[in-house]
């Protein structure tokens, strides 16, 4: 009786030091937020191309600023709702939002983003075009699975198959829109509502 007593003890102190270590009041809701607003931005860039741009997308063209500007807010929304939400969430759990390891997810979440970005950058600069959307859906995928041990590990599947996702678009330049509108519209969608049943609702 004293051993199972003892072995319950060592899985509860162990099941509590897991989740100290990692940050568990991610918001299912967020990531559905952020799938629509994905899906909402590529309809716009969608119609911007298709309507005024001939079906092409050059750097130089006007058109590019306001796709780029459609982008950037598809991921300012998706941040600043993440925000919200996941704040929101942790107040009602009692537990703090930015401790030791919510910066230690940022941190790890941002170093492959922002290295793919900038890589991103740097090929449209010497107008290369074709890769942009699978580099975005690999590199995404990468910061998911770095950033996944500071989180529900559940995240790191997303990741992958975000990964997936991107290598099939560098396989197949033509689809890479549709593929990025399934990577970050339909999957965020299908993968916020599944965390939201799984770990929100109570």
């Amino acid at each position: 009786m004293d051993s199972k007593d003892y072995l319950k003890d060592i899985s509860e102190i162990k099941h509590l030091m897991n989740k100290s270590s990692r940050l568990i009041s991610l918001s299912g809701l967020s990531g559905i937020m952020a799938g629509a607003y994905a899906l909402i931005g590529a309809a716009v860039a969608y119609y911007l191309v298709m309507n005024f741009s001939y079906g092409t997308l050059m750097l130089d063209g006007k058109i590019f600023n306001w796709v780029l500007l459609d982008l950037v807010l598809v991921a300012a929304l998706s941040i600043v709702t993440g925000i919200i939400l996941t704040t929101k969430k942790a107040k009602k759990h009692g537990s703090k939002i930015w401790d030791t390891t919510s910066k230690r997810l940022v941190l790890n979440f941002l170093i492959p983003l922002v290295a793919g970005g900038l890589y991103i950058l740097i090929i449209l600069n010497q107008h290369k075009y074709g890769q942009a959307s699978a580099l975005m859906l690999i590199f995404y995928g990468l910061a998911l699975i770095n950033a996944s041990k500071y989180s529900i590990g559940d995240i790191r599947y997303l990741g992958y198959a975000e990964i997936i996702l991107g290598l099939t678009a560098a396989l197949f330049p033509g689809y890479g829109f549709w593929l990025w509108v399934l990577g970050f519209g339909i999957l965020h969608i299908i993968y916020g509502t599944w965390m939201h049943f799984r770990y929100d609702v109570n």
